[in-house]
């Protein structure tokens, strides 16, 4: 979301004993103080719960301005992101023992927490759900800050009902994942409701009709789910890049800094045909690469991607391409707008790119051990780097400040959407031109396909 927030003004409350909070999320970035839910009050008695600028998750509701209802935050932090976590906020005052009143799920793990929490008093009353209260996703509204930044799914609030993390999810006896229903069997109450279930609709599906609206930035539908994982660049890969930064779910990457390594998708690639899009973003000084490493560990901020052997890179100044540092003819050359196609055969170890659908040196992807005007033929991924390709961007100057937005099959180059969605013969994904017959995205189902 990172400066979008979904809102609703409650008209019509009441104070509530029991609550529960169900929600599966996606961070982007990490480090930051983000909220999740809160709720803005004119009395103090604010509700809340969020990550930590320690990557923890914090609960706090507060009955005054110094005293709490309950005060919760997790011994452990929450720094993937590459997957989705599902959180479970669980609250029933009339429960006899203390620690039964309030009770956090990630994943369907009950979560201890740090130092000495607060529970909630014997029949205490939370207030969030009285008429007039604000209640916001992704934002603090009284202090204009801590976006949640990343996707959010499946959102529940009921109202009244302490239900248990197994009512909205289990676990997978094949995988031992931890999997979503994606419709429970719950009571909402009267302030419940049930928003973005497959996609970004802010309308309540509980019936209650408790719909929210976008009170600020743009909501984004992404097919990127808890059921299906697509790849994204990879903000925690160590990288040389001091100054760079990630947005819009970490499809998007504004280099910076004093190095010029490649940044890198979070899932990889070691058999298949896969197919993923770039737009290159107007930036300043440099040019442009982008293709696959198997080497995500540089050792100096000079190692532009097509500088080492395992780099198979297509060049946008001159429309070259680049493998071991050597720089040889190969197709047109791009800039600013346009949209560079990959597709990867790893089957046949050949690799083939497209500028805005069309694809260069006359290449053909579905030609297999021919490699019909294929950019390289590139080698197997060996133990001896990573094991895995990874789709990678760089850009040729140390001190450049390029600027690129992925499309792994989500349909957006950062907000906006493909203009005219391509074909697409395995059905996952969505991407601006046809993806060639037999390569499919790198996601979860990509992978097992």
């Amino acid at each position: 979301m990172a400066s979008t927030y979904l809102t609703r003004t409650i008209s019509s409350g009441a104070d509530v004993t029991a609550f529960t909070i169900s929600v599966w999320v996606k961070r982007s970035g990490l480090g930051s103080t983000q909220r999740i839910f809160s709720n803005d009050t004119t009395d103090s008695k604010d509700m809340y719960f969020r990550f930590g600028g320690d990557d923890t998750i914090q609960c706090y509701h507060r009955r005054t301005d110094s005293e709490n209802v309950f005060s919760c935050n997790t011994n452990a932090v929450f720094r993937d992101t590459s997957g989705w976590y599902h959180i479970v906020m669980t609250v029933d005052s009339t429960e006899s023992t203390a620690s039964d009143r309030f009770k956090l799920y990630v994943n369907g793990v009950s979560q201890t927490f740090s130092g000495t929490p607060t529970y909630p008093d014997a029949s205490e009353i939370c207030n969030f759900l009285n008429s007039g209260e604000k209640n916001d996703i992704g934002y603090y509204r009284t202090g204009s800050s801590e976006y949640f930044d990343g996707s959010m799914s499946h959102f529940h609030l009921i109202q009244g009902t302490a239900y248990q993390a197994s009512t909205f999810g289990s676990t997978d006896s094949a995988t031992g994942e931890w999997k979503i229903n994606p419709s429970p069997s719950v009571t909402y109450g009267a302030n419940g409701f049930f928003i973005l279930k497959d996609g970004n609709s802010v309308t309540d599906q509980s019936g209650n009709s408790n719909n929210f609206t976008v009170g600020g930035g743009t909501l984004t539908n992404t097919e990127d789910n808890p059921s299906h994982i697509f790849a994204t660049l990879n903000p925690i890969y160590p990288s040389l890049n001091t100054s760079r930064a990630f947005s819009n779910g970490n499809t998007y990457v504004a280099l910076g800094g004093t190095a010029r390594v490649p940044e890198v998708s979070n899932l990889g690639m070691t058999s298949g045909k896969f197919y993923a899009e770039m737009k290159d973003i107007s930036g300043s000084g440099g040019k442009s690469i982008m293709g696959i490493t198997s080497k995500t560990t540089r050792v100096n901020n000079i190692s532009w991607l097509g500088n080492e052997s395992e780099d198979y890179s297509y060049y946008s100044d001159l429309g070259k391409k680049a493998n071991s540092a050597n720089e040889t003819t190969y197709g047109d050359s791009w800039t600013d707008g346009d949209i560079i196609g990959v597709a990867v055969d790893l089957d046949n170890l050949k690799i083939y790119f497209s500028k805005n659908g069309v694809w260069q040196n006359s290449g053909d992807p579905t030609s297999g051990a021919t490699g019909t005007g294929a950019a390289f033929t590139i080698t197997a991924p060996s133990s001896t780097t990573d094991g895995a390709y990874f789709f990678a961007c760089s850009d040729d100057n140390q001190y450049a400040e390029r600027r690129m937005a992925w499309n792994f099959g989500n349909g957006y180059f950062q907000t906006t959407a493909i203009a005219s969605e391509g074909t697409n013969a395995s059905g996952i994904g969505k991407f601006e031109y046809d993806v060639p017959t037999g390569y499919t995205a790198l996601s979860t189902k990509g992978l097992n396909e």
